[in-house]
């Protein structure tokens, strides 16, 4: 491991405390049947009446994170020169496409109005929505939002391997073509 891989290493966990400390919160009404909406990011240990975190928003934003270190690591790793290689792949390009897909899809979550939520299996759909902004009569649809990280992933994946760099073959000298003719004959069957 080298030092740049330790600085994201400590980045990725200095991310996810902050990320602890400030969870997402829905606001719970207190009647009975309400569905919680969207709050926004509080302080952890602070006394906030009928405020609930919320626990998937908070768990795809630790995965996210988690994914992004493993980008990073997997990026800043030493690697030898081998002379005619390029120093930058595709298959980093798609590796920092895919970061910067899920932080836009986390900054950008998929909203919907709290008086549209249903218990249908399928989620309604507004709008995406600056996490940050004022979403107090919003809440997440979270399961669009998995599915838009699913896809990010498995896309990026696929990418992944598509562009995978073949390794160039080594081409024979005469002599060594010969030599190795040769200890193929001694190995042949009924010879």
């Amino acid at each position: 491991m080298n030092r740049n891989q330790i600085i994201t290493l400590a980045v990725a966990a200095a991310n996810i405390a902050l990320l602890f400390l400030f969870p997402p919160y829905d606001f719970a009404p207190p009647i009975k049947g309400a569905i919680p909406a969207f709050e926004g990011f509080y302080f952890v240990f602070s006394a906030q009446p009928n405020r609930v975190i919320n626990t998937a928003f908070l768990n795809l934003e630790v995965f996210v994170v988690l994914i992004n270190a493993a980008i990073a690591f997997l990026l800043l790793r030493t690697r030898r020169q081998e002379p005619g290689r390029k120093k930058f792949s595709v298959q980093n390009a798609v590796l920092m496409a895919v970061a910067v897909n899920l932080v836009v899809i986390l900054l950008f979550p998929p909203f919907e109005r709290v008086q549209m939520v249903t218990r249908a299996a399928l989620p309604s759909f507004e709008a995406f929505y600056f996490v940050l902004g004022d979403n107090r009569d919003r809440t997440i649809v979270t399961t669009i939002l998995y599915l838009e990280v699913l896809f990010v992933l498995f896309n990026g994946a696929m990418f992944w391997l598509l562009f995978k760099e073949k390794k160039p073959e080594k081409e024979l000298t005469p002599e060594e073509a010969l030599a190795l003719a040769r200890e193929y004959q001694k190995k042949a069957p009924g010879k």
